[in-house]
C-alpha cells in the first residue's frame, strides 16, 4: 500500500505514526493482545485531551478499556485513579484484573468489608464507599485525578441511584471523570448535563456488538430463527429486520386453537379424530423441559448457556430436575478439576456448614457441569461457580437476573424461558431494556462467532412483540435522585442552606424535570388554541350553553357525590361490624377470593395508617386473620366485607393450634365445617338511594329544565362539544400544575427536609448541632431512626447481641409481606428496645406527614422491619449455623447478606454513638466480632 502512496501522503503518514507514538495510548494499546475497536480509540484521546467521557455501549463489548486507560493515565502523570463499582462482587473482580496487570503494590480495594491498601494510587472501591470519603474531606482523596464510575447507568436505581449523583456532583472540579454505561437512549441528554456539571464531556456511542447475536425461538424439536436469515444480526439496521414468517404462521396457529376436550359439551363424545388431531398437534409444539432445552443446546454446539429463571426456587428446581435426568456435560477429567477447585475454595468452611448448605449436592450438579445462581446462595458459592463458568468447568447455569448486572460472566447462548417476571408488586413483561441486559450475555469476545439468544416456546407468545424487544436497543435512563436526612446535614455542614439548594438543582433529576417542562408548555398552548375551537362548537343561539353545561355537570357531581357517601357509610357499618369480631368468630366472608365460611383467629389492626414492605397504607378498618373452610390461613382486607358481617357462631380455638401447621389447619378447619356447616347467613337488603330525596339533586334538576338551551334541538350535540371542551380544560390545568410542581422539585423537598430538622435540632441555620454531626456519620434507609435511638439512649444497656438485632431492624425488608405470624423477638431488654424503636419511627412518621415529607415519592423513614432480629440475635449469641437458619427459614446467601449490612450500620453507629457514659460504641463492635464468623467472616468478599 505504501507503494502507492505520493511522497506528501508518504511523509504525513509517517508524521501521524511518530505523533501517535508519543502519546500515552501507544504504549497502553501494546498491553493488548487485540487491536481497539473505534470507539475505545475516540474515548482514550479524549480522555488524553484532558476531557471527560461518557461511553454507552452494549454489555461485552469492552468499555471497562476507558476505565482501564483513565488507571494507565493516572500512574503515568503521578496522580490517583479512583475505580467505582456498584456492587462489591464487581469491585472484587476488577481489583484482580488491576492486580494481574500493575501489581498488588499500586492497587487498593475498599468496600464495605475489605480494606486493602487504601492509599494506593489505585483504588477499586464501591460507589457508598467515595460517597462517603467526599462527604468525610478524607485525606485519600488528595492527588485524585480521575474517577471512572462502572455502570453508571445504576443511577437509575430508585433504591441507590441518588448515590451516583452525589459523588458527580461533589467529586472536586480538578478530577476527570469517566463514565461507563449500558446503551441508553438519551446518553446526549445524560452527557448535557455532565457537560453543564462537570465541564468539557466527549459522548461516544457505540450500538453495534462485538460479537453478532441470533435470536431464536425454541418450540418442541425446532429452533426457529426470530428473523429472516437474509437479516442484519449486527448495528443499527436490527430495528428494521423482518420476523420469520414461519413463527408467524405457529404463533397464529397455537394461539387461536381453542379445542379443549374437557370443554366438550355434556353427554357428546369427542371423535377419535378430534383426538388424534390434538395429539399430533401436540407432537409438534410444547414447550421442552429444562433438561431438554440443555441437551437441544449441547447438541447444536451452543453451550455454554446460562437460563434465565425469575426465581430463585426455579433457578435450584431446574437443577434438580438436569440431576434427575442423568445430564453429564463434564467428561473425567473436567470433573476432577472441578473437585479440586471447589475444595481448595471452601476448605476453611466446617464439616457440619457444609453440611447446612448443601454442599454435596451443590458439589455432584458442578462435577456435571451445572449449577444455579441467586441471591440466596453463599456469596463462596456463587463467586465458585462464576470461576467455573468462565474456565468452561460448568456449561449450564440457571440465574435470576441479578447474574446480568455487571459480573463478567459471557457465554455462548442466553435462554429465556418466560417475557414476564414478578417486579415486587405484580407480574410485569420485562422491558427492552430489561431483555437487551439479559442477551447481553451471549457470545464471548475472542472466543465465539456469535452469540445466541434463545426464547422457550410459551403459549400466547407474540412474536412481533418478542421483535420489538430484540428490535429496541436502548432504554432512556432516568434520575432517581431524592434528598435524604444524611445528605441534608453534610451538605448543609459543608457549604451551608443557599449554596446546598443551588447544588442539589444542578442534580439530574432537576435537569431533567426541567427539560420536560419545555414540552409541557408546548402542549399547554396547543390546549389553548384547541379551547378556542371546542368554544365555537358549543355556542347556542338561545342562551349561554356553557352556563347550562355547568349545571349538568353540577347535577352529575351531586349524585356521583351521594353514591360515594352512600358507599362510605355502608363500608363505615361493614367496619363497624370487623371491629366487634372476637378471636373463635364463625363468620360468612361475604366475597373476594376467600368468600365462605371461616373462623376468626385474630380481629386484625385497628383503624388508620401503617407502613408495609411496599410503603404507607391506609386502612378502614381491621384486617382480620382467618382459617377458612379450605384450611387457608389468610389475612383479609375491608374490601372482602362490602357489607357488614356478624357472628354465625362461636368455636374455642385450641392454644396449640399453629397457623404454619398443616395438619392444624386442617384439624380445625373440619371442627370449622361441622360446627357452621349447616348455617345459611342472611342477605343483607340495601337502603333506599339518597338521591331520590336530595334538595340539591331536585334544585338543579328544576334550573336545568327552566334554563334556555334546555329546547334547543341542537343540545346533545352543543353539549358534546361542551364536554370535550370541559376534558381539555381540566388537561391543561392539570398541565399548569405538572409545571409549577417540577420547577425547583429538588430545592422544594431539601427545604421540607431542612425544615424538620430544624426541629428536631439537627440544623441551626447554617449550622450543623452535635446532634447533626451524629446523624452525618450515619448512612442508609433509617438515618434519622438510627440517630434519634442514639439521642434517646434506647440502646444503652442492651448486650452485643441484643443490640445486633435492634440494628437488624434498620437494615432488614423481608422479600414478601408475611401478615399471617407476627416475627419472633428476643425477650427482655431487646424487646422492649424494638418497642421503643417502632415508637420513635412513629412519631417522626406524625412529623413527616406535618412536613410533607412524601416516603412515596422515597423520601422519608419506613417502618423498621423486625423480621431479622431473631436470627441476628441467635447468631450473635453464638449459636450453630444450622440452628438459625433452620429458625429464620431464609437461604444461607441471604442471611450472609443481611448480617453484612447489620455489620456494616453497627461499625456506623459505633463511629456516631456518644464517647463518653454510653456502652453503645463498645457494644457496637462487640457486635460486629461475635457476627463476624463462620460463614460470615469467610464470605466477606462479595
Amino acid at each position: 500500500m505504501t507503494e502507492d502512496l505520493t511522497p506528501a501522503e508518504a511523509y504525513a503518514a509517517a508524521r501521524a505514526r511518530n505523533a501517535e507514538q508519543a502519546t500515552a495510548l501507544a504504549p497502553f494499546r501494546e498491553m493488548y493482545e487485540f487491536g481497539l475497536d473505534p470507539f475505545q480509540i475516540e474515548a482514550c484521546q479524549a480522555l488524553e485531551a484532558g476531557k471527560g467521557v461518557l461511553v454507552a455501549a452494549p454489555t461485552g463489548s469492552g468499555k471497562t478499556i476507558v476505565g482501564e486507560f483513565a488507571v494507565h493515565l493516572a500512574l503515568r502523570q503521578g496522580r490517583k485513579c479512583f475505580y467505582t463499582t456498584p456492587i462489591k462482587a464487581l469491585s472484587n473482580q476488577k481489583y484482580a484484573d488491576l492486580v494481574k496487570r500493575y501489581g498488588a503494590d499500586k492497587v487498593g480495594l475498599l468496600t464495605g468489608d475489605n480494606s486493602v491498601n487504601s492509599e494506593a494510587p489505585v483504588v477499586v472501591m464501591t460507589t457508598e464507599v467515595l460517597r462517603n470519603m467526599l462527604y468525610a474531606g478524607s485525606q485519600t482523596l488528595s492527588g485524585l485525578g480521575y474517577v471512572v464510575m462502572d455502570e453508571v447507568h445504576y443511577l437509575s436505581d430508585r433504591f441507590r441511584g441518588a448515590v451516583w449523583e452525589e459523588v458527580i456532583i461533589h467529586l472536586p472540579e480538578s478530577v476527570t471523570l469517566v463514565s461507563l454505561s449500558a446503551t441508553v437512549s438519551n446518553a446526549e441528554e445524560f452527557g448535557d448535563w455532565l457537560d453543564t456539571v462537570r465541564g468539557d464531556t466527549e459522548v461516544i456511542v457505540s450500538e453495534s456488538r462485538p460479537v453478532p447475536l441470533w435470536q431464536h425461538v425454541l418450540a418442541g424439536r425446532r429452533m426457529y430463527d426470530l428473523f429472516e436469515e437474509e437479516s442484519d444480526h449486527g448495528g443499527r439496521a436490527a430495528s428494521r429486520r423482518e420476523v420469520n414468517p414461519d413463527l408467524m404462521r405457529l404463533a397464529r396457529t397455537e394461539n387461536t386453537r381453542t379445542y379443549n376436550p374437557r370443554e366438550r359439551r355434556r353427554g357428546k363424545m369427542v371423535r377419535e379424530a378430534d383426538r388424534e388431531r390434538e395429539r399430533r398437534q401436540r407432537s409438534r409444539i410444547w414447550t421442552p423441559g429444562r433438561p431438554e432445552v440443555i441437551e437441544r443446546l449441547d447438541a447444536e454446539g451452543l453451550l455454554p448457556a446460562i437460563t434465565f429463571i425469575f426465581s430463585r426456587a426455579g433457578c435450584e428446581a431446574a437443577v434438580q430436575q438436569c440431576l434427575y435426568a442423568g445430564l453429564r456435560l463434564n467428561n473425567d477429567e473436567a470433573r476432577l478439576r472441578v473437585r479440586e477447585i471447589v475444595e481448595a475454595r471452601t476448605a476453611s468452611i466446617p464439616d457440619e456448614d457444609l453440611h447446612v448448605l448443601g454442599y454435596y449436592e451443590w458439589l455432584e450438579a458442578l462435577e456435571r457441569g451445572i449449577a444455579a445462581h441467586h441471591a440466596g446462595m453463599l456469596p463462596t458459592f456463587k463467586e465458585v461457580v462464576e470461576e467455573l463458568f468462565v474456565r468452561g468447568l460448568v456449561k449450564a447455569v440457571f440465574a435470576t437476573e441479578t447474574l446480568a448486572l455487571g459480573i463478567n460472566m459471557p457465554a455462548r447462548s442466553v435462554v429465556l424461558e418466560k417475557l414476564v417476571k414478578w417486579n415486587g408488586e405484580q407480574h410485569a413483561d420485562i422491558t427492552p431494556g430489561e431483555y437487551t441486559q439479559l442477551t447481553g450475555r451471549a457470545g464471548r469476545r475472542g472466543i465465539d462467532v456469535e452469540g445466541h439468544a434463545v426464547v422457550l416456546w410459551q403459549r400466547g407468545l407474540d412474536p412481533g412483540h418478542l421483535a420489538g424487544l430484540a428490535g429496541t436497543r436502548t432504554y432512556p435512563l432516568r434520575s432517581s435522585f431524592k434528598p435524604s436526612y444524611n445528605m441534608a446535614v453534610n451538605l448543609v455542614d459543608q457549604f451551608g442552606r443557599h449554596r446546598s439548594r443551588e447544588l442539589l438543582e444542578t442534580s439530574f433529576a432537576q435537569f431533567q424535570a426541567d427539560r420536560s417542562v419545555v414540552g409541557i408548555s408546548r402542549q399547554v398552548q396547543r390546549n389553548e388554541e384547541g379551547l378556542d375551537g371546542y368554544r365555537e362548537g358549543m355556542t347556542c343561539h338561545l342562551g349561554d350553553f356553557e352556563e347550562y353545561a355547568q349545571l349538568r355537570r353540577d347535577l352529575k357531581d351531586r349524585e356521583t357525590e351521594l353514591a360515594k357517601q352512600g358507599a362510605a357509610q355502608r363500608r363505615a357499618q361493614a367496619a363497624a361490624s370487623l371491629e366487634r369480631l372476637k378471636p373463635g368468630d364463625v363468620i360468612h366472608v361475604p366475597t373476594g377470593k376467600f368468600a365462605g365460611l371461616a373462623l376468626v383467629l385474630d380481629p386484625g389492626i385497628p383503624a388508620g395508617r401503617t407502613n408495609g414492605h411496599r410503603g404507607f397504607e391506609q386502612h378502614d378498618g381491621p384486617r382480620p386473620l382467618v382459617l377458612t373452610a379450605e384450611r387457608q390461613v389468610k389475612r383479609l382486607a375491608s374490601i372482602d366485607f362490602p357489607v357488614p358481617v356478624e357472628a354465625l357462631e362461636r368455636m374455642r380455638i385450641p392454644k396449640s393450634f399453629n397457623p404454619r401447621s398443616p395438619q392444624s389447619r386442617r384439624d380445625l378447619a373440619s371442627a370449622l365445617r361441622t360446627k357452621g356447616g349447616h348455617i345459611n347467613p342472611e342477605r343483607h337488603r340495601r337502603d333506599r338511594s339518597a338521591a331520590a330525596d336530595d334538595r340539591e339533586i331536585a334544585r338543579l334538576r328544576t334550573e336545568l329544565r327552566a334554563h334556555p338551551c334546555h329546547g334547543c334541538d341542537e343540545r346533545e350535540d352543543h353539549a358534546r362539544w361542551a364536554e370535550r371542551y370541559h376534558r381539555l380544560q381540566r388537561d391543561t390545568r392539570q398541565l399548569e400544575r405538572r409545571i409549577e410542581g417540577r420547577t425547583n422539585t429538588i430545592a422544594r423537598t431539601f427545604d421540607r427536609i431542612v425544615a424538620l430538622l430544624t426541629e428536631l435540632d439537627y440544623l441551626r441555620a447554617d449550622s450543623v448541632t452535635e446532634n447533626g454531626k451524629r446523624l452525618a456519620r450515619l448512612y442508609g434507609e433509617l438515618d434519622l431512626l438510627a440517630s434519634e435511638c442514639l439521642r434517646d439512649g434506647v440502646w444503652e444497656g442492651l448486650t452485643p447481641p441484643e443490640l445486633a438485632a435492634c440494628v437488624s431492624a434498620l437494615v432488614f425488608e423481608a422479600r414478601q409481606a408475611d401478615d399471617a405470624v407476627a416475627p419472633k423477638l428476643p425477650t427482655g431488654n431487646a424487646k422492649a428496645a424494638l418497642g421503643e424503636m417502632v415508637r420513635i419511627w412513629g412519631r417522626l412518621d406524625a412529623l413527616e406527614e406535618e412536613f410533607k415529607i412524601n416516603q412515596a415519592e422515597g423520601v422519608g423513614q419506613r417502618e423498621p422491619d423486625l423480621g431479622f432480629a431473631w436470627a441476628a440475635y441467635q447468631w450473635a449469641s453464638d449459636k450453630s449455623l444450622d440452628e438459625v437458619l433452620r429458625e429464620a427459614e431464609m437461604p444461607a446467601g441471604d442471611f450472609v447478606r443481611w448480617c453484612k449490612q447489620v455489620i456494616d450500620v453497627l461499625g456506623q453507629i459505633a463511629a456516631a454513638a456518644p464517647k463518653e457514659n454510653s456502652t453503645v460504641a463498645k457494644n457496637a463492635r462487640k457486635a460486629v466480632d461475635s457476627l463476624l464468623r463462620g460463614v460470615v467472616a469467610y464470605s466477606s468478599v462479595g
